[in-house]
């Protein structure tokens, strides 16, 4: 495998581009050597699905697409990023246990944590921001058939 791999895809910012978001990114982990039914690949498919479903819901219409970026460095971390158009920042909010919504990024968080891994939020250029995770890569090795 390369040193450095790179795969991206915009999305219109609507419902259905979560599960069009989390499908790209399946497939480019299986590119790249991550069996489908690995843990690793679930939890990679739920953050992404947790930030697109932010991008889309919380944008408030400032933002009519959001990029989600892989970017896979020397076999040893990747980072998993959703960019989008709106300026404000995630805010931590309490979650309670009776709430239907607001757990995505805590969430997205503990996964990261769990994996070793680390959350970040920078903003863009064009003033909006990216969310992005990095976690360790670790590719289960494949056994030979007997």
């Amino acid at each position: 495998m390369a040193d450095h791999q790179e795969a991206s895809v915009t999305l219109p910012s609507d419902p259905a581009s979560v599960s069009a978001a989390r499908r790209y990114v399946a497939g480019v982990l299986a590119d790249w050597g991550l069996p489908p039914d690995a843990e690793a690949a679930d939890t990679v498919r739920l953050i992404v699905s947790e930030l697109a479903t932010n991008a889309v819901q919380h944008t408030l219409g400032m933002s009519p697409t959001f990029t989600v970026d892989l970017v896979l460095d020397r076999d040893e971390r990747l980072r998993v990023g959703v960019t989008d158009g709106h300026p404000r920042f995630p805010k931590r909010l309490p979650a309670a246990v009776q709430q239907d919504n607001g757990r995505g990024l805590v969430i997205v968080r503990w996964l990261t944590a769990e994996c070793g891994g680390r959350l970040s939020v920078r903003p863009t250029r064009e003033g909006g921001k990216t969310i992005e995770a990095e976690l360790p890569w670790k590719v289960p090795a494949v056994q030979p058939d007997p």
